[in-house]
């Protein structure tokens, strides 16, 4: 049985991780067009690019994970992640998280939200961030006992990413093999400088192609920002897309690698 979520930070920080790759090219984004559908209602901005992937948990399909990115009227962004279990593991342990997160075209992180239902949890999480007073805000509430898990306060600098606008950032920055960066992330617990690095070029397959990529490195685990030991790999296409095509995360036992293949993208 796959136990993800009960201890440590668990599928919230994978999903955190994951989430954190959502597509960006390095550019800002055009203002959603202003209209109006009837009765002089607001149309909603709609998604620019939509990301599927399968997970896979010990060779067998855990889940089901969608990415979409969303241009706001302020110039900024609004990235969705909707993971969802699937097959065994959901019969074991049902996972449907919601995953949300806003952040300037300078990839300064302005809100994060999770809704996470992982078993029998049922959790709320915010984050966030003041820029004007250098605070940040985390609130984690049980919807189940209606109480607060956990309210602090961090310090932040004027700009800091959340894991998210992170590794949305990398995604710009195309880092050729044998570079690396360091970047200001939070996730509204610990501020921590992580380094990622591009490793090494290979060539990716799934069943939405044969992709040459570059495979990344995000040092957040073993007491970085997550205390729990593991690895974080991500595969960009070398190209002017750099779209992750294939997400790895390798935990300690018992409960191993979680792989995320891109499936279908619009």
């Amino acid at each position: 049985m796959v136990r993800i979520g009960r201890s440590g930070p668990g599928l919230a920080a994978i999903l955190a991780a994951v989430v954190a790759l959502f597509p960006s090219r390095g550019q800002s984004p055009a203002p959603a067009a202003a209209s109006t559908g009837g009765a002089g209602r607001a149309v909603a901005e709609k998604p620019i690019e939509s990301l599927q992937y399968s997970v896979e948990w010990r060779l067998i399909r855990a889940g089901t994970a969608i990415l979409t990115r969303t241009p706001k009227p302020d110039a900024g962004w609004q990235a969705d992640l909707h993971l969802e279990s699937a097959g065994l593991v959901n019969k074991l342990y049902r996972v449907n998280d919601n995953y949300q997160s806003r952040f300037d075209s300078g990839y300064c992180a302005s809100n994060v939200t999770m809704q996470a239902q992982e078993g029998s949890r049922r959790r709320d999480t915010q984050v966030r961030f003041d820029r004007e007073k250098g605070k940040s805000h985390y609130l984690e509430r049980d919807l189940v006992k209606n109480s607060v898990v956990l309210e602090k306060e961090l310090d932040i600098p004027p700009c800091v990413h959340d894991v998210l606008a992170a590794l949305a950032h990398l995604r710009g920055a195309r880092l050729k093999p044998g570079q690396s960066t360091q970047l200001p992330i939070t996730d509204g617990k610990r501020m921590v400088m992580a380094k990622v690095e591009a490793q090494e070029k290979e060539r990716v397959k799934t069943s939405a192609g044969t992709f040459d990529a570059v495979r990344y490195e995000a040092f957040l685990f073993n007491d970085v920002l997550y205390t729990r030991k593991g690895r974080l790999f991500v595969w960009l296409t070398d190209d002017e897309k750099s779209l992750p095509v294939q997400i790895r995360v390798r935990l300690s036992f018992p409960t191993g690698t979680i792989s995320f293949q891109l499936e279908k993208a619009s």
